[in-house]
């Protein structure tokens, strides 16, 4: 009997060993991460970023909502890396031109708090912490919670336009689709549930909506509020390029809060996917318990955001500091 528990430990044993590296590997990315990552080599880094998001809301506050918009499309997109700062160039075709970074903007403040940090430290900061905690910066802005988010992510060498399309959820997609490309990257569903009150902020071009106005209202809408929005995008086939809009939540569209969720209880949602959220029997409990408690909303929405912070991200000697964010460094011949 002793040398059957003998040789069972040791079995044992030897598979833990076995699977060490594999379970190093898989967690190598999120534990090279740390907080104040740059605290020796740009101490002054964190402070920059802020400062400069402070400096950008001041004169233009939507910014703060395009710093939230780029950590989705960045990290969702299979790194943390800075990829969809590229710009199409040198054989890069870049993640902007996608269908789904419809609306995307501001990308010229990134370069501006950039050039700060190089002046302060050259070379050393990366493009996707800027992303990171410009973001993290931002949602405190917008009257979100503060989010201790670490830092020393590297910046990738490429940009994956062709998976865009499969890595962040389109407007209209099913609950079940839209469930399972965020537990793809490690969120559940009530993260996700979380994380899609980011759409209380901001606005929405009128190309994105007017399916559920035209021909016949969604039946699903409120009618009070499918007046406004037809009132926001009188006809069918709005001009992508006009400036037509629609506000996501009318009464705070500058702050996240809890009102995204109140407003889908009330048939206000704006897209078809915030709608799905109060109609999915495995959402609607978030949605109800979130439209209640605006602290358990801001507490699940940071630990969902920092799940997407930290998804899959380059570190160590994998990818680069880029000079410019826009473009990969060109290395010597």
């Amino acid at each position: 009997m002793a040398t059957t528990r003998r040789q069972k430990h040791n079995l044992c044993s030897t598979c833990l060993f076995l699977l060490l590296p594999l379970l190093l590997q898989f967690y190598s990315g999120q534990s090279d991460l740390q907080l104040n990552y740059y605290e020796q080599s740009c101490p002054n880094a964190e402070e920059i970023i802020k400062k400069e998001v402070f400096k950008f809301y001041d004169k233009q506050p939507n910014t703060a909502v395009s710093w939230v918009r780029n950590l989705f499309h960045d990290c969702g997109v299979k790194s943390c890396d800075a990829s969809l700062l590229l710009e199409t160039a040198n054989g890069i075709e870049s993640e902007q031109e996608s269908g789904r970074s419809f609306g995307m903007r501001n990308f010229e403040y990134v370069r501006t708090i950039k050039e700060a940090l190089e002046k302060e430290c050259p070379m050393t900061v990366s493009c996707a912490d800027i992303v990171a905690l410009s973001a993290r910066d931002g949602i405190a802005m917008l009257g979100g919670p503060r989010v201790e988010m670490k830092t020393g992510r590297r910046d990738s060498r490429e940009s994956y336009l062709t998976e865009v399309e499969t890595a962040i959820p389109n407007h209209n997609e099913s609950m079940p689709s839209v469930l399972s490309t965020f537990q793809s990257i490690g969120i559940d569903t009530e993260g996700t549930v979380a994380l899609l009150g980011a759409h209380s902020l901001g606005r929405v071009h009128c190309v994105n909506l007017v399916h559920r106005l035209y021909p016949t209202v969604d039946p699903t809408l409120d009618p009070d509020y499918a007046k406004y929005l037809k009132g926001r995008c009188p006809t069918p086939d709005p001009d992508p390029k006009a400036v037509l809009y629609a506000r996501k939540d009318r009464d705070t569209p500058m702050i996240l809060n809890n009102f995204y969720y109140k407003h889908l209880l009330e048939h206000k949602g704006l897209l078809l996917v915030d709608q799905a959220l109060a109609s999915d029997p495995l959402t609607s409990p978030f949605v109800e318990k979130m439209a209640a408690d605006n602290g358990y909303f801001h507490n699940q929405f940071a630990r969902a955001i920092l799940l997407l912070s930290e998804n899959n991200p380059l570190t160590g000697d994998q990818g680069e500091i880029r000079k410019d964010c826009r473009y990969v460094n060109q290395l010597d011949s």
